[in-house]
């Protein structure tokens, strides 16, 4: 770690340059925020940590080339983001770190909160946690009486364009959880939200099982890259 911003903790002295480049960055970022930098400088600004004797710009270069943009990138896969030359194990912890920041901040948004009057921050936590993933992810919110999210659970993983899920889990877990109704949610790697006829086929099932126990399946959200789309929205539900 830097002592003063300009000295590794080894006592070996960084190069001015690099010194200089790294405190106009976070003065700049202080005074005018995320929204006043390009991606290319949050990725130095994370990358400061992990590499703190060299110009981390060509390695965030090469992130969002590799990537697409900032969120893309510290969402990605340990595996693919080693594959990146100059990526090591201090790197991926510092952007798993703020992945895990920014989940845990969006779902402290949502979580014991009415789901309904506070539907776009929902979404937005939707989003944050599952838009850039590369494989399909099922999760399933579920609401008390009064329609207050009590709990997110990560029902399964599949593939790039499949997930297993199984009905009768999902209704068996909202007993336990003495839910009232639930809200489905699944991504779509491709980028595109538009439901597949096993996506329509999986919520008929899931809404019959949800009738027989008495249970209200409030909406199922497919989560694409940019947009999503709410089958009740679309009059599926």
């Amino acid at each position: 770690m830097e002592k003063g911003g300009k000295r590794p903790s080894n006592g070996q002295k960084q190069p001015s340059y690099i010194a200089d480049h790294r405190q106009r960055l976070r003065s700049r970022f202080m005074q005018g925020g995320a929204a006043a930098m390009p991606d290319y400088e949050m990725l130095e600004l994370v990358l400061f940590r992990a590499i703190p004797r060299r110009d981390v710009k060509p390695l965030a270069r090469a992130l969002l080339d590799r990537f697409g943009d900032f969120n893309r990138v510290i969402t990605a896969p340990s595996t693919r983001l080693r594959e990146v030359k100059g990526v090591g194990e201090a790197v991926i912890v510092e952007l798993k770190i703020v992945e895990a920041a920014a989940q845990r901040l969006a779902r402290a948004k949502v979580l014991r909160k009415h789901a309904i009057s506070n539907w776009d921050a929902l979404v937005d936590y939707c989003h944050t946690t599952m838009a850039h993933l590369e494989t399909e992810q099922f999760r399933v919110l579920y609401l008390d009486r009064k329609n207050i999210l009590i709990a997110d659970d990560e029902q399964a993983k599949g593939t790039v364009d499949h997930v297993p899920v199984y009905p009768r889990e999902v209704a068996k877990r909202a007993l336990e959880l003495n839910a009232s109704a639930l809200i489905l949610v699944h991504n779509h790697p491709s980028g595109d939200p538009s439901p597949s006829r096993a996506d329509i086929d999986m919520t008929k099932q899931v809404a019959i099982a949800c009738d027989a126990l008495g249970l209200s399946l409030y909406d199922h959200l497919i989560i694409g890259k940019s947009s999503e789309l709410s089958f009740r929205s679309e009059g599926f539900i």
